[in-house]
């Protein structure tokens, strides 16, 4: 894998062109859904920001941006809760509100003519692409005064990038890319979609768990944080895409199991990735043999709950997993050591202790930062099962598949299928500068003799 030299990156300038609002096509009358204990936690994390960059769609980019509105009026009489707003009962119990004369979806039209979809693909983190995504460092909590879904689609030199906020308390990865391939799927056509959302969260946790949180009045501006944490006095953190290969994946996955000849459960491909990654991270760090390390992941439990959740059960329905050691141990241990606890903690994460973390939550309801994902961490979010490439909404498939910077710290990974596809993986990894220029440099993270 060759690394490429850090550019110095320049923020794109962007000219809005148009703001408005996008609503079902069909009246739907007031809905009401109970937020449960999957999505409450989300609460205080940033809106989840994905851009897709197109190759085309430039030329006849207004009535493109016409045809994806009346596509998503469409496909929002489906998913109507990401046309409503956040709201509270009397009581303190949240809840996704929907009316028919609320606001809807924001949408906005851009131009940035002097960018090319080239020169998005080659930065390495996300100055340049800050600019293409609406509602930076915008809490989910603000769900209560603000669309639950903003777009911004930005016409480029020979394409348009398509950024998209969701908020993070209604909705996980899961629902995100079911909701982005219905609307395409609206678009190139089709007259209904092939998989509606299942809307009945009460069905996976029938809790209500009240809950005293108001918008803080240094809610973020300008891209400072409400809770204080993400100041100027924080670390620089530098964004990165590895792009493993399908042979590097099997390579690394081989030799993995290759050390498991007792008979033992073999690692899948995600355990034996985030194994290499998160070793390769912890080697970057300047840690101490004694510091700890944490592995999280945050795993769909859709087929763990008890009855099992359909996949296109909308909302949250995930749960963060853990794993900690000692640097000193990671390190000095073969690979099977952290793969064996890696795969223990998700063979562990069953329905009892779903249902055990919940009721735990309940009792003492404890509102997450998007940073609380363990000391010297490595998180995984997002996942290559997720068909982000497949977004194809008449004019071509996706160039590139990013994550804005919202949610981001030191440690945090997202997963994406590659784009050459087969069982390639793009490893999109946040990382204090330091850690990063070491990364770079380790060959044996970067699969180099």
């Amino acid at each position: 894998m060759a690394v490429e030299v850090a550019k110095e990156e320049q923020p794109v300038k962007v000219q809005v062109l148009s703001k408005t609002h996008v609503k079902p096509k069909k009246p739907l009358g007031r809905r009401e859904c109970q937020l449960v204990t999957f999505d409450l936690p989300y609460l205080a994390f940033y809106y989840n920001q994905k851009l897709l960059i197109y190759k085309g769609g430039h030329q006849d980019f207004d009535n493109i941006v016409e045809k994806l509105k009346d596509g998503l009026g469409v496909v929002l009489q489906d998913f109507y809760q990401l046309a409503g707003k956040l709201g509270k009962d009397e009581d303190g119990v949240f809840r996704v509100e929907y009316d028919d004369d609320m606001g809807g979806v924001e949408v906005v039209a851009a131009v940035a003519e002097e960018i090319e979809t080239a020169d998005l693909m080659e930065e390495e983190g996300s100055a340049k692409l800050k600019e293409l995504l609406p509602y930076n460092a915008i809490l989910n909590l603000e769900g209560l005064h603000r669309p639950l879904l903003a777009v911004q689609l930005t016409k480029l030199r020979d394409g348009l990038a398509m950024g998209c906020a969701f908020n993070h308390a209604i909705l996980d990865g899961t629902s995100t890319w079911h909701f982005m391939s219905s609307w395409a799927e609206i678009c190139r056509g089709s007259s209904t979609i092939s998989v509606p959302p299942f809307l009945e969260r009460t069905k996976a946790r029938n809790t209500r768990v009240k809950i005293n949180l108001e918008l803080p009045s240094d809610a973020p501006q300008n891209g400072t944080s409400a809770n204080g944490d993400l100041t100027k006095s924080d670390p620089p953190l530098r964004e990165k895409i590895f792009r493993f290969s399908e042979s590097a994946i099997d390579q690394i996955k081989s030799e993995l199991n290759a050390s498991s000849s007792d008979g033992s459960k073999p690692f899948s491909t995600f355990q034996s990735l985030s194994t290499h990654v998160w070793r390769a991270v912890t080697r970057a760090r300047p840690l101490k043999p004694e510091d700890y390390t944490a592995f999280t992941v945050f795993a769909d439990c859709r087929k763990r709950v008890d009855p099992p959740m359909p996949e296109s059960y909308f909302g949250n329905l995930i749960q963060a997993i853990f794993t900690v050691t000692a640097a000193g141990l990671l390190s000095a241990n073969p690979p099977k050591f952290a793969a064996m606890m890696i795969q223990k903690a998700i063979d562990m994460h069953d329905s009892k202790v779903i249902d055990g973390r919940n009721e735990e939550w309940e009792r003492d309801p404890r509102i997450f930062q998007f940073k609380d994902a363990g000391v010297n961490c490595v998180a995984v979010g997002s996942s290559p099962r997720f068909k982000v490439y497949e977004v194809d909404f008449g004019w071509g498939k996706p160039e590139s598949v990013r994550s804005g910077s919202n949610n981001k710290f030191d440690g945090m990974v997202y997963l994406y299928p590659g784009k050459s596809g087969g069982r390639s993986i793009d490893v999109e990894i946040s990382l204090e500068a330091n850690t990063m220029e070491n990364l770079e440099k380790d060959k044996e993270f970067l699969m180099e003799a």
